[in-house]
């Protein structure tokens, strides 16, 4: 029964793969890295600045449009196509299925981000002819990006659950605006003079997914080092959050009557 998952996550990274739509996402993202380097080369003595900043905004950008289109339609697809039926015929539970299209959808994103991570550290050794160990704080950046888009997948995962694909399109990128300016937001509760406010703030700070704190594409521009701490913080967040989310998918669709 553990395999099941791993059965379904393949079959939804070879679907994902065979979906054109990934190749020209990747396409414009190594376009946009290639205009960083010719930016790079006009801004002189900032190159690498300019190259590590677009590349990786780049990564993240393309990443999250892939889990969210990608990742609304996961369940709706299914339903559409009328697979879903036969497949829970088949000895195999709901979050099961839901387990393996999230772990399909999540190693998809991975190849891809490796793929146009590749292509970014190219365009770094074509500018600089080498590679210096500073330049490795691009993995910890690309990593946090990955834990990100793990989030974004769930909560699109999760919206694709009882909802349309538009629908659920407009709640992810709603809820990833709104969590990549949950410091902000923290920050209006610290402000505000108002008792009512300052609680609406500080729960939603703690209720919606903190992106900002996955953001370190300025430190790693500039060279500066990612503390131990954030890495293992960022990444017990993400498993914590994930982990809610796709318990909350769990039960939502199994309560769901598809017939």
């Amino acid at each position: 029964m553990s395999s099941i998952p791993a059965v379904v996550a393949v079959n939804t990274f070879r679907e994902a793969v065979r979906d054109r739509v990934l190749y020209n996402l990747i396409f414009f993202a190594l376009l946009m890295i290639g205009a960083a380097v010719l930016v790079g080369q006009i801004s002189v003595g900032i190159e690498r600045i300019v190259i590590v900043n677009l590349g990786l905004s780049a990564i993240s950008l393309f990443g999250v449009i892939m889990a969210i289109f990608i990742g609304v339609g996961l369940v709706y697809k299914e339903i559409e196509k009328r697979t879903l039926y036969s497949i829970l015929a088949k000895p195999i539970r709901r979050w099961q299925f839901l387990v393996g299209k999230f772990g399909g959808l999540l190693l998809t994103l991975a190849v891809n981000t490796s793929l146009m991570l590749l292509g970014l550290f190219l365009a770094l050794y074509y500018v600089s002819h080498t590679i210096a160990r500073s330049d490795l704080t691009i993995l910890v950046a690309a990593y946090f990006i990955l834990l990100q888009l793990a989030l974004i997948t769930a909560l699109a995962l999760f919206f694709s659950c009882f909802s349309s694909p538009l629908l659920s399109t407009l709640f992810s990128i709603g809820l990833f605006v709104a969590g990549t300016f949950a410091a902000d937001i923290r920050d209006i509760s610290l402000a505000t003079k108002n008792p009512a406010i300052g609680m609406i703030c500080r729960g939603l700070y703690y209720l919606l997914p903190n992106f900002h704190n996955f953001n370190v594409i300025g430190l790693v521009a500039h060279g500066d080092l990612i503390p131990a701490s954030l890495v293992w913080q960022n990444t017990l967040y993400a498993i914590a959050y994930v982990a809610v989310v796709l318990l909350a998918a769990s039960a939502v669709f199994s309560g769901r009557n598809l017939k």
